[in-house]
């Protein structure tokens, strides 16, 4: 097989394209051949030494792809080799195969292409966790997504649409204010043009939205939880602007607020059936046509360097998939 190794983490220029011995999986463990991966936010940390968990080196990194079990150890009893799959193993995606835990790999319904499967589970798994669970969205409140044109804040617009709620999408250029309205958001936000708090204000009618969904952190959180309504709930989920804001909490007792931390990895290893139960939700969702990845970029698993640039200078749209020949 081959892939891509970091045997020293200090971004992704010393990745190198290798061949290695295929592994054999062990016992509840699942050898998959990689069909699509998908590029996230924490993949660029994690070879960078930025990310709270450090693997031994040298690994392999891509959290999230799709393909076809080729093998399964002793005990695996829910995947079969041929069976058509998605996992979210934490590494070893960016490859031509990887074994990953058994527990990690999920069966693919009828009509799920792989790469949609490859940009699913990690951001809308998270944003169905954050909204849904995090945040008990109801029918009719508002939600505030910011980072909104990216992969997790577009999974966020549409799950936030599918459960009733009104969306006001913040992101960073008019180009990507027009997707989010594709894909159904009720009003945008320019954030790098306008005065952010006055036009949550406008939008809101004064009130604030009552969910910020926030992957982004940095200098865009307080004047945002400022806005924020009367027991709004605001969202941590990351903070892609590369720096972790401090907020005064006096503001969290002024509105009533909760600040809520979401990490859907922790949520998936400790609940496993509360997450099972929203993965069904979600493909279910999927096929009736409610949500769908926006992929605006589609590489080859080679192309890896060049898809950490387009991320690097934030020209993708969605999720940017990378895949390997059939």
């Amino acid at each position: 097989m081959h892939a891509w190794i970091c045997d020293n983490p200090i971004g992704p220029q010393a990745l190198t394209w290798k061949e290695v011995p295929t592994p054999e999986p062990k016992a509840g463990e699942v050898r998959v051949a990689i069909r699509a991966a998908s590029l996230n936010f924490p993949d660029l940390l994690i070879v960078q030494n930025k990310y709270q968990m450090k693997p031994p080196l040298p690994f392999v990194p891509g959290s999230e792809f799709s393909g076809v079990v080729e093998a399964v150890g002793e005990g695996v009893r829910h995947v079969k080799p041929g069976d058509a799959v998605a996992a979210f193993g934490g590494l070893g995606g960016f490859g031509t195969q990887a074994v990953v835990p058994a527990a990690s790999v999920v069966p693919l319904p009828a009509g799920f292409s792989f790469p949609d499967a490859a940009a699913f589970l990690c951001t809308y798994g998270t944003s169905h966790h954050a909204l849904m669970d995090r945040a008990a969205l109801k029918p009719g409140e508002t939600v505030l997504v910011l980072g909104a044109a990216g992969g997790v804040g577009t999974a966020a617009i549409q799950i936030a649409k599918a459960a009733g709620a009104r969306v006001i999408a913040a992101a960073s250029s008019d180009d990507k204010c027009a997707l989010c309205r594709e894909i159904g958001a009720d009003a945008t936000i320019n954030y790098s043009t306008g005065h952010l708090r006055d036009e949550i204000k406008a939008l809101t009618d004064g009130k604030g939205p009552d969910v910020v969904y926030d992957p982004v952190g940095g200098d865009l959180a307080e004047p945002v939880f400022r806005s924020i309504g009367w027991r709004g709930r605001y969202l941590v989920i990351g903070f892609a602007q590369g720096s972790i804001p401090s907020l005064p909490l006096n503001l969290a007792l002024l509105k009533g607020a909760s600040i809520v931390g979401v990490f859907w990895g922790e949520f998936a290893r400790r609940e496993p059936q509360r997450n099972a139960q929203a993965l069904t939700e979600l493909a279910t969702w999927y096929a009736q046509g409610k949500i769908r990845p926006v992929i605006e970029h589609q590489l080859a698993m080679t192309d890896l360097p060049k898809a950490f640039d387009l991320m690097a200078a934030r020209q993708v749209r969605g999720k940017l998939v990378l895949t390997n020949p059939a």
